[in-house]
Parts: C-alpha cells; sequence; structure tokens
C-alpha cells in the first residue's frame, strides 16, 4: 500500500479560526481513499502560529527558539484538531518526534512540530524517509511556486516543474521562524540529498490533488532532482 506524505499547511486547518467546512471536505476525501492509501498527515501552524508569534514580539524581545517553540506549539494544536476528527481510524498520538519509529496498524497518521530549527517542512522529510515515500504533497494556500514572490512582484513567473538547485535560489538557505515559502530551505537541502519529490499545490482544491493521484493535469508545482 503506498503511502502518501501530506504536508498539510496551517492556513487550510484554520486560516483564520478552524474551517470545519475545509476539515470536513478533508476528512471525507481521506477516509474514501483508505483502501489505496496510508496517510501520514503533518500538520502546519498557519495563522495560529502567527498571532501568537506576532503577539509574543509585541510585548517583549524574543529569541528565535522561544518563537520557534510558540509556533511548534500551535502545529501540535492543529494536529490535535485533525487527529481527532478522523477518530479511532487515525493513530492514537499525534506523532511528534519524526526520527522515532513508528508502530501502528492505522491507516491514517498525523504529526505535528517537534523541535526548534526544525519545521514540519522537515518533519515531512524524515517521516518520507521512515516510510520509504518517493515523494511529499505540500498542501498549501498557493497554486504554484513563483521565481519571485507574487505578492510583491507583478512580472512573477509560476513555476510548474523546477529542479531543488533552481528552487533553492530562490528560497535561500537559511531558516527563520518567521520565514513564509512553500518549502523552507533546510528541509528543501534535506530533500535534494535525499531525491525526494515535493508537490506544492493548493490544498484547498481537493479534486485538484484528487487530479494529481489520478496523473491527470493538475495546477501546482513538482520540485525534483
Amino acid at each position: 500500500m503506498k503511502t502518501l506524505i501530506l504536508s498539510l499547511g496551517g492556513s487550510l486547518i484554520a486560516p483564520d479560526k478552524p474551517d470545519y467546512f475545509f476539515l470536513r471536505e478533508f476528512k471525507n476525501f481521506v477516509i474514501s481513499r483508505l483502501d489505496k492509501y496510508r496517510f501520514v498527515i503533518v500538520c502546519g501552524g498557519g495563522k495560529t502560529a502567527s498571532y501568537y508569534v506576532q503577539a509574543a514580539g509585541r510585548v517583549s524581545r524574543m529569541s528565535d527558539e522561544s518563537l520557534d517553540w510558540i509556533g511548534i506549539m500551535a502545529t501540535r494544536l492543529n494536529g490535535e484538531l485533525v487527529r481527532a476528527i478522523f477518530g479511532e481510524l487515525a493513530c492514537e498520538n499525534v506523532v511528534y518526534n519524526p526520527k522515532e519509529k513508528i508502530k501502528t496498524d492505522k491507516k491514517i497518521i498525523v504529526a505535528a512540530g517537534y523541535k526548534p530549527g526544525w519545521s514540519t517542512d522537515y518533519d515531512s522529510v524524515l517521516l518520507a524517509k521512515q516510510f520509504r515515500a518517493a515523494e511529499i504533497i505540500n498542501m498549501t494556500n498557493i497554486d504554484y511556486v513563483y521565481d519571485k514572490d507574487p505578492g510583491k512582484n507583478k512580472d512573477a513567473k509560476k513555476l510548474l516543474d523546477i529542479s531543488w538547485r533552481e528552487y533553492r535560489r530562490i528560497a535561500g538557505s537559511k531558516w527563520s521562524p518567521r520565514l513564509n515559502l512553500p518549502f523552507d530551505p533546510i528541509a528543501s537541502r534535506e530533500a535534494q540529498k535525499k531525491k525526494l519529490k515535493a508537490v506544492i499545490l493548493n490544498g484547498k482544491d481537493l479534486q485538484n490533488l484528487d487530479n494529481y493521484l489520478l496523473e491527470k493535469d493538475f495546477k501546482g508545482t513538482i520540485i525534483h532532482g
């Protein structure tokens, strides 16, 4: 049975508050495909993390480690929410440490942030290694990776198929808790080393995700090589 590593952006789980319409659709999507796949769902922090990090920064001067811990706890809250909606179909506990061997016969495994300096993208890479998955599907709130920030540059071009080397030139090489990229630089370096493929797509559009799984035309960016 194929294992799908889904990096589920916090922007989808809770764009401002928990989006129960999306969560209901996502739950149905996963459950209807358990005969074909095992799902490892790695939850991001999204706006929940941003709000708390911003609040902390306005009150006190915070270290990157402290900000990272706040973001990690937001991913864990989102992870508990996602795990709970699947009930007994999911592994009993949210996975925090992606290096620990996961022993379960459940077909749904939910994971969240581990420790400072490690993004959930990086966790996804290590979980892909553990489950011998060749790819990570990054469900985010954008349709494509662009050659520069489309919010600031009207001439930004969407990229459909690029190498890790090309992507890393765009993303840079440093990680910080406030970084907002489709796939973080440290995880990208590790994915390149392990020869993993990453698929970046708008996770809100579950039909588009299904098109990708069925090897049909889809909107998104493939990073590989």
